[in-house]
């Protein structure tokens, strides 16, 4: 069979190849450049208990899945959605009645949802919330609509959960408010720590190329850390940059909600492709934020509206596990952990941020209430 052509041409002429795909690229939700998820912790001061921290982690199995960094392409982002798309009602989760408060957005409020938008893993806007994640992400304009355990019927969206973020916004080190939930258990935004196709593409001819900030993780809760002695509720605790821990059930010793991670230097990418060494040098500059409890590591967009494809950029679900191409497997032993702060006992007693009436506020670190 045919190797993918991003595993057979150099750097140069594989940017020479997708030069064409990326005339119609999609641009994704970032933040502004002083956002924390565009921070460079290259150099960083490592976490005096990083090792150990780690090494718990790899004896309570290390990664999901069977400790495999597999990679989960399941998540939909619609980029764009028109100033006149269909606006649809947000009411609570027609299954439990569940709708987080204070933590989502008020009720009654709606979101827009584009006709070509998508349910996580669907081809439309139906989803099983009673037994999937059934994330929707949705852009427009300077606006990130991300709802959680979603459904459409009847003209009318279902969910435990929808978070409205500014894309023009530096948010303040608590995000959207302290002990405050998102569309992902740590209280992080969900579609602008994915991997997109077309950035990687973009990147991909670039010897030194990288995509400029953080990537979302997941663990399965059992993995990450508690400590009654924080008083969170059922010991559960969260470090910077997160503000919430979802259901954390592991020893203390292990990593938290929140933490962030960095591939060491001298992570060996021989046999990894030009697109896969992207996102490696990713990993090494601005690190993993660990977001939600699950089995699959890595969650990248799909590319169901990007312009370049991952199967002709040679990124498989198993690249980063399976040693495909002689290439040497990710393991959690192959990173370190950064010193973002101490330990949050989780209260799940949510107090927003104020309003913010300027970006420049929060940039200085000074919230006037």
């Amino acid at each position: 069979m045919p190797k993918p052509a991003s595993r057979l041409l150099g750097p140069a002429l594989l940017a020479l190849a997708l030069t064409p795909l990326l005339a119609t690229a999609v641009v994704p939700p970032r933040f502004p450049a002083g956002a924390v998820w565009h921070q460079n912790i290259a150099d960083a001061p490592l976490h005096p208990q990083s090792r150990a921290m780690l090494e718990t982690l790899a004896g309570l199995g290390g990664w999901g899945n069977s400790n495999r960094m597999q990679i989960d392409f399941s998540l939909h982002v619609h980029h764009t959605a028109p100033a006149d798309a269909p606006r649809y009602e947000v009411i609570p989760h027609r299954g439990s009645g569940e709708y987080w408060r204070p933590d989502c957005e008020a009720l009654p409020t709606t979101m827009p949802v584009p006709a070509d938008a998508a349910f996580e893993g669907q081809s439309g806007l139906t989803c099983n919330s009673a037994n999937s994640d059934c994330h929707l992400l949705v852009r427009q304009g300077s606006k990130l609509y991300e709802l959680y355990s979603g459904n459409l019927s009847g003209g009318v969206l279902d969910a435990r959960c929808l978070t409205v973020w500014d894309l023009s916004v530096v948010y303040p080190p608590e995000g959207r408010g302290e002990h405050c939930t998102s569309a992902d258990a740590a209280g992080f935004p969900v579609a602008p720590l994915l991997v997109n196709a077309d950035e990687v593409a973009a990147r991909a001819g670039d010897a030194n190329g990288d995509l400029g900030h953080a990537i979302r993780f997941i663990l399965p809760n059992a993995r990450m850390a508690t400590d009654p002695a924080l008083g969170g509720v059922g010991g559960r605790l969260y470090v910077r940059p997160a503000s919430h821990a979802g259901g954390p059930s592991g020893p203390r010793g292990s990593v938290p909600y929140g933490v962030r991670m960095r591939l060491r230097p001298d992570f060996d990418m021989a046999g990894y492709n030009p697109a896969a060494r992207v996102i490696l040098r990713t990993m090494q500059r601005y690190g993993l934020v660990l977001a939600d409890g699950g089995n699959i590591a890595l969650t990248f967009e799909s590319d169901r509206h990007t312009t370049a494809k991952w199967s002709t950029l040679g990124i498989t679900s198993q690249i980063f596990w399976n040693g495909t191409g002689g290439a040497a497997p990710v393991k959690v032993t192959d990173f370190q952990i950064i010193d973002t702060g101490p330990r949050i006992g989780e209260t799940w007693n949510c107090v927003r941020s104020v309003a913010l009436p300027s970006i420049e506020i929060f940039l200085n670190g000074f919230d006037p209430a």
